[in-house]
């Protein structure tokens, strides 16, 4: 269409009758136009403003951009972005075309290490952490020795609501007395309620149990952590730890995998069905679909929107360690498995290298943040990778081009995390701030080895660069 078309609107506007013969779309209003745009993809947004003046203007409308970042970031993320924005102060903010724009490109980091005011959680690993209602929960893991700990520490990182953090933290330990000690669990938030299953103790036990957590503020800044065994019913999956789990639109929880009685290495799926409130829950196992992923344990699965979440690496039967990927969607009566493929020669700095003991957490934009891991060898990683899932879903397998689209090492600026594996991590409410605390440090060792290894104790502050 050309601007011809945007003039007669423009006499229209005027009050000048159009001619009969416009393109049908010339003859809607402003609001029914945006309407429709706010249904397209950004690439066919950005087309329509190319054809006039007049549509250029409204396809750049800022109302427009925000509900497109609010379509396909959430509104969660939106709000806390838009609020992030107006903290920042000092002058004009930046549109949201801009925005969207600048985390569509994203390419770097900035890192920070946070120090922290008194008592400090031992150095660990395997454990999980989390940020609730602005606070950042760390529970369990692993330590010198082979020890597990039972202990659940928190420090108040912000609103949740896209606010800066403080400069310094200040943890606190919490009494809880349960649940029990236990490392490589699995801990996510649903809501505002932590959800926790499985995990393994320092005697070798393998666990299948369900708990849910509350932080509870009666007080200021002194919360209290409520733990309660939820009731489940007689199934459950079979004991184990080092498994991936993603919770999913804060009603089911899938997890994969791990490492069962005698070592074995898992390949099953279960879900947690949380529709009762969390007053209760059912498992059920997802029934098996050719194709599968290999039995595995320290992957990671990762929910990207709707029904669908993506799972990557992790170590094999064979002790092999793995770089594949994996898109996963509940939506059927029967889920489908299907891995994304990709030649041999797309492989040199164009993806990750095989890893184990990572973690991919969903960021700002619908990007999974690969960070860290290890080989066969536990050489640690220290890379950050961004996994557009944009791009995911629409991967053609061996296509170059698309693996290109599809993962982007990205530049880490400040104070670098460093080289670990199974370390923790969460991110807040705006997407932009990734927490990273302990983790296996140094070393070089055999799988199956003990020795060599170093658990460290500080947290990282990890933000998305983006020109606000």
């Amino acid at each position: 269409m050309g601007c011809g078309g945007g003039e007669r609107m423009e006499e229209d506007e005027a009050g000048t009758a159009s001619s009969s013969s416009s393109p049908p779309i010339v003859q809607l209003g402003y609001d029914q136009v945006l309407s429709v745009l706010r249904l397209l993809p950004p690439e066919a947004v950005l087309s329509f403003a190319a054809t006039c003046r007049v549509f250029r203007a409204w396809a750049s409308s800022d109302a427009l951009w925000e509900a497109l970042c609010c379509r396909d970031w959430g509104s969660r993320a939106t709000a806390a972005l838009a609020e992030r924005r107006r903290d920042r102060g000092g002058g004009l903010q930046a549109p949201w075309r801009r925005v969207y724009a600048e985390v569509a490109r994203l390419g770097a980091l900035s890192a920070r290490r946070v120090p922290a005011r008194g008592a400090s959680p031992r150095p660990r690993a395997s454990h999980s952490l989390n940020l609730v209602a602005g606070w950042l929960v760390l529970f369990g893991g692993g330590c010198e020795g082979g020890h597990h700990l039972d202990d659940t520490w928190v420090a108040y990182a912000g609103s949740g609501a896209g606010n800066r953090p403080p400069p310094i933290l200040s943890w606190q330990q919490l009494a809880s007395g349960t649940p029990g000690g236990r490392f490589s669990h699995s801990c996510l938030l649903v809501g505002d309620t932590l959800v926790l299953f499985g995990g393994i103790t320092d005697q070798g036990q393998r666990l299948n149990d369900t708990w849910t957590g509350q932080i509870i503020c009666e007080e200021p800044r002194r919360p209290r952590i409520s733990w309660r065994l939820l009731e489940v019913g007689r199934l459950a999956p079979p004991p184990r730890g080092a498994h991936a789990a993603c919770c999913v639109d804060d009603k089911f929880i899938v997890i994969h995998g791990g490492i069962g009685l005698y070592g074995s290495r898992l390949g099953d799926t279960w879900l947690l069905d949380l529709s009762n409130g969390l007053q209760s829950g059912s498992w059920h196992q997802i029934g098996n679909t050719w194709p599968l992923p290999q039995p595995r344990s320290g992957h990671s699965l990762t929910w990207i929107g709707s029904t669908c979440m993506v799972l990557f690496g992790g170590r094999g039967s064979e002790f092999e360690v793995l770089n594949d990927v994996w898109l996963f969607d509940i939506s059927d009566q029967y889920p489908k498995w299907k891995e994304l493929k990709y030649g041999l020669s797309s492989a040199l700095g164009e993806l990750p290298f095989p890893r184990v003991g990572h973690s991919a957490i969903l960021v700002l934009g619908g990007k999974v943040l690969v960070y860290g891991g290890e080989d066969s060898q536990r050489r640690r990683k220290d890379d950050f990778w961004i996994l557009d899932t944009p791009a995911l879903l629409q991967y053609e397998s061996g296509s170059k081009k698309m693996t290109r689209k599809m993962w982007k090492k990205l530049r880490i600026d400040g104070q670098c995390p460093n080289y670990r594996s199974f370390h923790g991590a969460c991110v807040d409410a705006s997407g932009c701030c990734v927490y990273i605390f302990g983790g296996m440090v140094d070393g070089l060792v055999h799988p199956s080895e003990a020795l060599g290894m170093r658990f460290d104790g500080h947290l990282y502050q990890v933000e998305l660069v983006l020109h606000l």
